[in-house]
């Protein structure tokens, strides 16, 4: 099976989690987690970060750190998955939805609109599928209007902007390491920002709001978000070679590109993705049936993200439209990226769909 994006281990993984062992800090204490924080403060030049166990709680601390509360209205791109919502909802907050542009990601002029008509204390923009969103418009946006900014970059580690990396443009920025992503830890996530009492309070609420005393006091509740130092070590191991595996789904892309006569997710000026996923759309097949065929082949795909404003869950939400995404989610496709994929398998995969 020709699986959508894969883990891809490389050399040291194994060794790290060994020393994790010979050390018997497991728990979310070691080394390897002070290590994990600095290789992702160095690599997007990031002042403070806070390892965590998955993106979502990243999110959530986030807007609980900036007072987010009951009644609150946020911000969110509509097009992504809904781990970048549901966070809004543990702070009993109120997404606002906000459809894409060309880029596929927020629309800058949208997200003006429902500032106008709605008191937004908070944004949250989604990089999707690794590209970046137009993130110096949504940030002046939020500025002159004195609201926080998140940038949602679960996808979208080793993408830039004018280079400027992805997730150090906000108040906040979050990454994730789901086994899917273009590097991964199993599961774990990561929050930084420039403000570093901010981060020290993230880090005070991932681990249960622990007072300084000798037992357990407890002024405010917190939370079990902590990532372990076993998980850390992995992240150690794979930071080492992310720009690797972003030129590899960068290459990736550009065979699918060579080979299939389909329209692609662009790049917005100025930025470079990291590719994590190739996805297109296409002029005259039904994406479902095409997945069904690729099934058959042993190849797997999967839809773009359903607009979270067409979810059930938010059916009574506002909403910023313009069809985009929607037009989006009906005739577009997730394809194989894993980093591990060579060029004759993508030739097979093109084959199968040129066929359809």
């Amino acid at each position: 099976m020709i699986f959508l994006s894969p883990p891809h281990m490389g050399k040291n993984e194994q060794k790290y989690i060994d020393e994790v062992f010979k050390s018997n800090y497991i728990a979310p204490v070691g080394e390897f987690i002070n290590r994990f924080e600095d290789s992702i403060k160095n690599y997007t030049n990031s002042q403070n970060a806070v390892a965590l166990i998955n993106a979502t709680s990243a999110i959530h601390l986030a807007l609980r750190i900036l007072g987010i509360e009951q009644g609150d209205k946020v911000a969110v791109s509509s097009f992504t998955f809904i781990g970048s919502v549901t966070p809004v909802l543990y702070q009993n907050a109120e997404p606002v939805f906000i459809d894409s542009d060309e880029s596929w990601n927020m629309s800058p002029e949208l997200l003006k609109e429902a500032i106008k008509e709605n008191d937004i204390k908070a944004v949250i923009v989604t990089h999707l599928y690794g590209q970046m969103a137009k993130i110096e418009e949504i940030a002046k946006i939020c500025k002159d209007n004195g609201i926080y900014l998140i940038e949602d970059s679960a996808e979208s580690l080793g993408a830039s902007y004018k280079n400027k990396q992805s997730g150090t443009f906000g108040d906040f920025g979050v990454y994730s390491f789901n086994g899917n992503k273009i590097l991964t830890t199993s599961g774990g996530g990561m929050l930084v920002s420039e403000n570093q009492e901010w981060i020290e309070k993230a880090k005070f609420l991932s681990t249960q709001a622990k007072e300084n005393y000798p037992w357990y006091e407890h002024e405010t509740y917190g939370y079990n978000y902590r990532m372990s130092n076993v998980l850390a070590a992995i992240g150690v191991a794979q930071m080492e070679v992310l720009d690797e595996r972003v030129n590899k789904k960068r290459e990736i892309f550009e065979w699918y590109n060579q080979f299939v006569d389909e329209k692609f997710m662009g790049e917005i000026e100025n930025s470079k993705g990291n590719r994590w996923l190739t996805t297109l759309t296409f002029k005259n097949k039904n994406p479902l049936k095409v997945m069904e065929i690729l099934r058959e082949n042993k190849i797997e795909s999967r839809p773009l993200w359903k607009p979270m404003h067409l979810q059930p869950l938010f059916k009574d939400n506002k909403s910023y439209l313009n069809g985009v995404s929607e037009n989006l989610f009906k005739n577009g496709l997730c394809l194989p990226s894993g980093t591990q994929l060579k060029k004759e398998d993508v030739k097979m995969i093109c084959e199968v769909i040129n066929g359809i």
